[in-house]
C-alpha cells in the first residue's frame, strides 16, 4: 500500500480530482488502477510497493522507488 500525495506548484495547494496511476517495473506488474486525488491532494493505492513510474493526469512525474507517501507538483 501506498498513497501519492499531489500539489499544485504554483499555489503549492493539494491538486483535487487529479487523475493519478502507476506503471509498474517488472515483467508481470503493469499498471495500477486509476485513483483520483482527494481534498487532500492523496490517491490511496492497495499494489505492492516496487519501482515505477507516476502519472498524474497521464503525464509522468515520478520514476523510482513507490512506498509509503510520495509527493509531487504537478504544474
Amino acid at each position: 500500500m501506498f498513497t501519492i500525495q499531489v500539489f499544485e506548484r504554483s499555489t503549492g495547494r493539494p491538486a483535487y480530482y487529479k487523475k493519478v496511476s502507476v506503471g509498474f517495473k517488472g515483467l508481470f506488474r503493469g499498471f495500477s488502477k486509476d485513483q483520483y486525488t482527494d481534498r487532500n491532494g492523496e490517491a490511496h493505492f492497495s499494489e505492492d510497493n516496487g519501482e515505477g513510474t507516476v502519472y498524474v493526469q497521464g503525464k509522468p512525474e515520478y520514476d523510482g522507488r513507490i512506498e509509503g507517501r510520495i509527493v509531487v507538483y504537478i504544474d
